[in-house]
């Protein structure tokens, strides 16, 4: 089966290409337009013809690994089909297919195509794994749950809801996830006149043979059941993908936003369950998603996970192997749980600030910046908050980690922490730790010349109670934490900004009175646009490092 995919680009300009070994599920997380679709396009369509396009944009190769010799009659059986009555079969020839497709090759070359499947990876395509593809999209995906041909059964199973009927141990799989999810039992009802319907029952099936069967018992309890076509479109596409993995059985599933029309909780028993289905087998399941819960349900299923982040930002790809290790440190730490940091692998940027109310203060900020059209503003950036300066490195350092840009905002009394807090501050932007002894002295002493003005330097002016050579060293240590994407408000704190507002207090109560000060009418005389100075041009610094493609800080 796949044995690894190599995209064309690195996860920087100039570095080595990405190559993914596969596992079982690899999920493509990332911003809008960072090409997570058109990778599962791109694999889809090497899957079914096994040749690389020049149209293909992120896929640059993909490698195959051959059955063992003692797997491959195995790999036939999985797609050889009897013969029809009067249909001729040549010596040496099987018939192959699925889904009512059908075609004689020679027995000889196809074993020697699926133990060598580089050689011919066409061959390898079209005679096999064409047949074991599926592709689940938005619209395909609730379809999957519509009425099918009962067909001949005595036949093997052409279709999804066929393999269910008969087999009673993967429609008890099912089953159990579906009453998870909706606290409803999954069953089919054959009592159409040949076709096979999925119901929801508010009871389950008494034996196989009343849930199968086609007398009088049967067709009460199946009347008593909740027709598939008159539940949401989130029951249906939860219900529909589980079944095509467990019943369509695919060697290869690739799966666009399995989290479209579900809530968060189901979002994330989805990514558990399609997980804990693929463990163990030989199948692939390739996955685009925007959802965090989704990926925090892959990550806890405890099996094999590859999830790969891609960017696209000033015409420059980038893909990176994210460690699971890392990821599952974002889930398990209660602080950065609960911030929802996990959301930050679906922006391009994300900005880390010291409490809630500094977060809607220069997110709000950040708004008005980016309606104005002037450049300033920071585009998909997520802004969330730490709960103290102490803890914004806590967030900061692992999404950098997972090469996130990740900016940390903090106020000036960041000069008053020494010792391990400042340290891990710095280490926290992966400012060189050769750098640190330097900055560390220059923070001491700078704290010291504030302290001698016998003014606090929160409230009452920040740097600007220095002069001369003092403020210039003050400007000097921000800078280069500004390099860095570590940014500390220099006027002292949040309720320093606008001042002209003339708004006394502090938060929670300063924020309303600010918000209710700026204006929220964008057609209003007294709604307050952005302007080059103040907490605008503080906000563009921002937006100027997650601009730079040489910025600093992030680990490569």
């Amino acid at each position: 089966m796949i044995k690894n995919i190599q995209l064309k680009f690195g996860s920087a300009p100039g570095l080595d290409r990405v190559k993914i070994n596969a596992t079982p599920v690899t999920v493509f997380v990332g911003p809008n337009n960072s090409g997570k679709s058109k990778i599962l396009q791109e694999i889809h369509r090497f899957c079914t013809d096994g040749v690389i396009s020049t149209n293909d944009v992120i896929l640059d190769s993909l490698t195959f690994e051959g059955f063992a010799s003692d797997k491959v009659e195995d790999n036939i059986e999985y797609v050889r089909l009897s013969p029809r009555p009067g249909e001729t079969v040549q010596p040496g020839q099987v018939i192959i297919g699925k889904r009512n497709s059908r075609f004689n090759v020679l027995k000889e070359p196809l074993l020697q195509i699926l133990q060598q499947p580089n050689q011919q990876p066409n061959l390898f395509c079209a005679w096999y794994l064409a047949w074991n593809t599926i592709m689940l999209d938005g619209k395909n995906r609730i379809n999957l749950v519509n009425q099918q041909q009962m067909g001949d059964l005595q036949q093997p199973p052409q279709s999804s809801f066929q393999v269910l009927f008969k087999d009673d141990n993967k429609r008890q799989d099912v089953r159990r996830i579906v009453y998870e999810a909706f606290g409803l039992y999954f069953v089919i009802d054959p009592t159409n006149g040949g076709l096979l319907r999925l119901r929801l029952s508010s009871i389950p099936p008494k034996s196989a043979s009343e849930e199968r069967g086609l007398d009088e018992k049967s067709i009460r309890f199946h009347s008593k059941a909740l027709p598939m076509e008159s539940v949401s479109d989130g029951v249906k596409a939860f219900t529909g993908i589980i079944t095509e993995i467990i019943a369509g059985d695919p060697k290869v599933l690739l799966i666009d936003e399995p989290e479209a029309f579900l809530h968060p909780a189901l979002s994330y028993k989805l990514g558990k369950e399609i997980a804990k289905v693929s463990e163990g087998g030989d199948k692939r399941i390739f996955i685009s998603t925007h959802s965090s819960n989704f990926v925090m349900g892959c990550i806890q299923s405890g099996a094999p996970v590859n999830i790969v982040r891609l960017t696209y930002q000033n015409n420059i790809a980038t893909a990176r192997v994210l460690p699971n290790d890392e990821i599952l440190k974002l889930m398990r730490n209660p602080l950065l749980r609960s911030t929802g940091v996990l959301a930050g692998l679906f922006y391009e940027y994300v900005v880390v600030t010291e409490s809630d109310a500094d977060r809607a203060f220069y997110q709000e900020i950040n708004e008005r910046l980016l309606s104005l059209n002037s450049g300033q503003g920071i585009p998909n950036c997520l802004f969330i908050n730490a709960q103290n300066k102490q803890t914004v490195q806590i967030i900061i350092k692992p999404l950098r980690e997972l090469g996130i840009p990740a900016a940390g905002i903090v106020d000036i009394d960041i000069l008053k922490e020494g010792g391990t807090v400042w340290t891990n501050f710095l280490s926290s932007g992966f400012v060189p730790p050769i750098s640190h002894g330097s900055l560390s002295s220059l923070r001491a002493a700078i704290k010291l010349k504030l302290d001698a003005t016998g003014k606090d330097m929160k409230r009452e002016g920040g740097i600007g109670l220095l002069s001369g050579s003092d403020k210039d060293a003050a400007d000097n240590l921000f800078n280069q934490l500004d390099e860095y994407g570590l940014f500390t408000v220099r006027n002292g704190e949040l309720e320093t900004w606008l001042k002209h507002l003339n708004i006394k207090g502090h938060t929670p109560e300063w924020l309303i009175k600010i918000f209710e000060k700026m204006g929220e009418d964008p057609t209003s005389v007294a709604y307050l646009k952005p302007s080059d100075d103040d907490v605008w041009r503080f906000i563009s610094k921002i937006k100027e490092w997650f601009s730079k493609t040489d910025r600093k800080g992030i680990p490569v």
